[in-house]
């Protein structure tokens, strides 16, 4: 009988919606497509590919679990914090249900399943698909792993006829394919350079795979070969072209720049917008600004809905850093005449047209910026203080706060770092990750350094959703719930 494989909807090939791994959560497929229909010639691989990025960009653009449980936003006027901001974490309130993340990872296990067998003519082609593949299930494994910690780890192509219930893989085996996944990645891309920024290259899977190193070595006790591995693969990043801008405005309001190593596209005549959507201002909230032409703002509450704003303590790392350029482009105060009012975010101010300022800014996932920081990291973390210094110097110097002059021991630099990175990438969706880090690092004590974690006991990973634990019984509730 011929398997009946349950296939992604890709844009402009096929109408069929895809739904896979559904045993794992109990959901019927809502379309089923033998194996026999596509997948026909090689041309359909690129089609296919593409529209898995659809997952990528999503899960790049939430910010829920990279931002909201950090200390960098407050409401703003018209609210757009949830739950998960105020540390309300429950199996029936914030919890995670991965179905998305898990349909992902079906598409990849599907493709790669598909195009190993598949006779190419161009070979660089199909090394480049299947490394582009192999780059995504890592970074939706990479994913889950620091939202719940343990999750299920599903490497083969599933049919409806036969899904497993898996239970959850303790998070350092699952780690274990990332870096497998990664491995096998950066040995099949044909070039080193850039085709696109917005997919995965050589360069985005040295950059995932240094950040996925620093999140094991601390958090995942891998300790010193790990934080070596980081160091290795960052370096890579600096050799493949890419490099910081002059202008720290333009890293997020120019597309596909010099600094950029992988970003989630962008346009305003798509569907949906980024996440600057939800913190931008709207006109009829601001109207009584005295410095109302200095901040970016939409007409209306639909093209920005003034949601959030950034927290105090944010503000604070920037205190005394009276050279420090990224502030302008990071957040402006309202006036109100004399009365300061509300603390706006200008990270991503997206465009202004004819019409209105549409969100429409890329979401950027890697940064050389970001490299050097990992870097000096690692290298801290290491006790190599002075290397740390010399990448930590590399970021301080492009915004204009000149060479560290802290002192050197390893704790102090190490909460420098911290620092510099919720200066350098605040509202960029890495902050909860760098707490998470750092905490597990010992350099900061998440339950006291976050505002809304003080005085509770709510775990640093997520609960499973009722709605999961409910269809796999070999499930198990993540620690603390």
């Amino acid at each position: 009988m011929t398997k009946k494989y349950i296939l992604l909807s890709v844009i402009v090939v096929i109408a069929a919606a895809f739904s896979s791994c559904k045993k794992l959560l109990e959901v019927k497929p809502q379309s089923q497509i033998t194996d026999q229909v596509y997948f026909k010639s090689e041309g359909d691989f690129l089609p296919y590919v593409t529209g898995t990025y659809t997952s990528i960009r999503a899960f790049a653009n939430s910010i829920t679990y990279g931002t909201e449980r950090s200390e960098e936003l407050i409401n703003g006027t018209n609210s757009r914090l949830t739950t998960v901001w105020s540390q309300i974490l429950s199996p029936t309130v914030g919890a995670l249900n991965y179905n998305g993340q898990y349909k992902a990872i079906g598409n990849c296990n599907l493709l790669l399943s598909k195009i190993e067998p598949f006779p190419f003519s161009n070979a660089a082609t199909k090394n480049r698909l299947k490394a582009e593949t192999l780059c995504q299930r890592a970074y939706t494994y990479f994913y889950l792993v620091r939202i719940i910690g343990d999750t299920p780890l599903m490497l083969e192509t599933i049919t409806d006829d036969n899904v497993p219930l898996l239970p959850r893989a303790k998070a350092t085996e699952v780690m274990k394919q990332v870096f497998a996944d990664l491995d096998q990645a950066i040995a099949l891309f044909p070039e080193k350079t850039y085709v696109s920024k917005y997919r995965f290259s050589y360069g985005a899977a040295l950059a995932l795979k240094a950040e996925a190193k620093l999140w094991s070595a601390k958090v995942l006790a891998g300790g010193t070969a790990d934080f070596n591995d980081a160091i290795t693969a960052a370096a890579a990043v600096e050799a493949t072209g890419v490099s910081l801008l002059n202008n720290f405005k333009d890293v997020t309001t120019t597309r596909a720049n010099a600094e950029v190593i992988m970003s989630a596209y962008y346009n305003r005549d798509e569907n949906g917008a980024n996440y600057g959507l939800n913190a931008l201002p709207f006109l009829t909230a601001i109207s009584n600004a005295s410095n109302l032409d200095s901040i970016a703002y939409a007409l209306t509450s639909v093209n920005g809905q003034g949601g959030y704003q950034i927290s105090k303590e944010s503000r604070t790392l920037f205190s005394g850093l009276t050279n420090d350029k990224r502030v302008p482009n990071t957040f402006i105060i309202e006036r109100q005449g004399t009365v300061q009012k509300s603390a706006w975010i200008t990270k991503m101010p997206g465009t202004k047209y004819a019409d209105d300022r549409v969100s429409d800014n890329d979401v950027i996932m890697f940064r050389l910026a970001d490299i050097y920081m990992i870097e000096a990291e690692a290298y801290a973390a290491l006790d190599n203080t002075a290397q740390a210094i010399v990448y930590l110097n590399k970021v301080r110097n492009r915004a204009g706060n000149g060479g560290y002059t802290g002192a050197t021991d390893k704790a102090t630099v190490e909460r420098a770092i911290f620092d510099e990175r919720g200066r350098e990438f605040f509202f960029e969706n890495k902050r909860w990750y760098d707490i998470v880090r750092f905490h597990f690092g010992s350099t900061i004590n998440a339950y006291t350094y976050v505002p809304n974690l003080k005085n509770k006991t709510v775990p640093l990973f997520w609960p499973l959703s009722t709605t999961v634990l409910a269809a796999n019984p070999n499930l198990v509730q993540t620690q603390g719930y």
